[in-house]
């Protein structure tokens, strides 16, 4: 995997989602319960923005139709939603904060 810095982790309000661009890929990121999630940042349902929604309890909420993805895995909690959103690793480096969106063969 190849991590990309994103921002400092600074930036990152806590339970506040920052939406990012890598390589072509909308990521929103989020600060919460003490730890930095990457989830895609489109909603499975919906061509819909996650980053523009609300966080509680380690989810995401998709402001326009309210399903709900866990941070953690990207699994929906609710309908309309179905599927998961992809998650991506984050890794932490002093004040740096890395992203991989892209696997290595």
């Amino acid at each position: 995997m190849t991590f990309v810095r994103v921002c400092a982790l600074g930036e990152l309000e806590e339970d506040t989602p920052k939406r990012v661009e890598l390589d072509g890929t909308p990521v929103a990121l989020v600060r919460t319960e003490g730890e930095v999630f990457a989830v895609n940042d489109i909603c499975s349902h919906a061509n819909v923005s996650l980053s523009e929604g609300e966080v509680d309890d380690c989810t995401i909420e998709c402001w326009l139709h309210g399903s709900r993805f866990d941070l953690r895995t990207g699994k929906p909690s609710g309908l309309p939603a179905t599927r998961p959103v992809p998650v991506y690793p984050v890794q932490i480096q002093g004040d740096d904060v890395l992203v991989s969106v892209t696997q290595e063969s």
